[in-house]
């Protein structure tokens, strides 16, 4: 993946800029879609935006110090259970979150599932998944933001630029250098049944 133009505070990525990565237990790949610092391998990074296919019951990887985010994209969802107890993931669109570290064991429903991921580590960063269905709405403002048009196309508006549209399976990668204003964003789904997910990341540990 190219790095962001950081002048511009934004950049459209397409599926060609997506880097296929393994997972670190070696159980199968994933797709990064964009992660900092650009490259960054899995002990690096200090948050990662990916999408990835799961085929098969097995542990999650092990992530110490990392906290996840995951949402069911397709499929039928699974179950994961850990020390800490046992969550179905079994709705489309519902952020699902839990501590890297728990690693926990996940069974599939019925055949495999598709699933957005959003991994901050703890104390660097911090950061949330907003949903964007039925209405446009205004995200919060934060150092960088990642929408991924998850099903459908959405238009995204950047401020002092023009509207931005992004295809089904692409993302908008909008982020301010250091020291820099925010510029505000708003995201709008664009027709019937199109979902837009957006990883929000906060600099820093502590509340927004």
């Amino acid at each position: 993946m190219r790095p962001a133009d950081r002048a511009d505070m934004h950049q459209l990525l397409t599926p060609a800029d997506y880097r296929r990565v393994p997972w670190k237990n070696g159980g199968g790949r994933t797709l990064e879609i964009a992660c900092e610092p650009p490259g960054a391998g899995t002990a690096a990074f200090v948050w990662r935006v990916s999408v990835a296919d799961i085929e098969r019951d097995g542990p999650f990887s092990a992530f110490p110090g990392v906290d996840r985010t995951l949402v069911l994209l397709e499929g039928n969802g699974m179950r994961l259970s850990s020390g800490s107890g046992a969550v179905d993931v079994r709705t489309a669109y519902e952020p699902v979150r839990f501590p890297g570290e728990s690693a926990p064991d996940c069974a599939l429903v019925d055949g495999p599932t598709r699933d957005f991921n959003l991994m901050v580590r703890r104390g660097k960063a911090r950061g949330d998944v907003l949903v964007v269905r039925e209405a446009a709405r205004v995200v919060e403002p934060a150092r960088t933001r990642i929408c991924y048009a998850a099903a459908g196309a959405c238009a995204c508006r950047v401020a002092a630029h023009a509207p931005i549209a992004v295809p089904s399976g692409h993302a908008l990668l909008v982020t301010a250098p250091p020291g820099a204003a925010v510029p505000a964003l708003s995201v709008a789904p664009a027709g019937d049944g199109a979902v837009a997910l957006v990883a929000v990341v906060h600099d820093g540990g502590g509340a927004p």
